[in-house]
């Protein structure tokens, strides 16, 4: 059973005294992917992969490791996770196999984090080549959407 590659902790009271809020509000904030997400990238890029961000919103990828090598930042949420491009989710969008796949030809893989346990995230690294894997195995469905309990068992069940 693989361990998480690591753990982002955040300071609660600290946080929320920061913001002037109520640490519940912070708790919705924190765990909510698309509102987390620019946090946790920079987190990512700086301490775990001792990288850069993306040039713009508009790449292909989120971060650059200190090799060049390029990472998406994904998290699991209650509604779950998915590993195709953002362009693919959302209102009036439909995953494209051939973008998907072309997507993990340009990266190295995926940083996972899991939201839901803020605030102390741990996260998991994962080689495209694996996520590749789940794909031609049929464990990320038709759109790689998953559910929350179905990403956890793949990321715990890594070699």
């Amino acid at each position: 059973m693989a361990k998480p590659a690591g753990l982002l902790d955040w300071d609660l009271s600290r946080l929320a005294l920061a913001m002037q809020l109520k640490e519940s509000d912070v708790t919705l904030y924190f765990t909510d992917g698309r509102r987390v997400s620019f946090m946790l990238e920079r987190r990512i890029a700086y301490e775990v992969l001792d990288g850069t961000l993306a040039p713009s919103e508009g790449a292909g990828w989120d971060v650059l490791d200190s090799s060049g090598k390029k990472w998406e930042v994904r998290s699991i949420s209650r509604g779950g996770i998915y590993f195709s491009p953002s362009y693919m989710v959302g209102s009036g969008r439909s995953f494209n196999e051939p973008g998907f796949l072309s997507k993990l030809d340009e990266i190295e893989g995926y940083v996972v984090s899991d939201i839901e346990s803020f605030p102390e995230i741990p996260f998991w690294i994962i080689p495209g080549d694996l996520v590749r894997s789940w794909w031609r195995s049929g464990e990320l469905g038709t759109s790689t959407k998953i559910s929350r309990a179905k990403a956890l068992k793949l990321v715990k069940a890594m070699p």
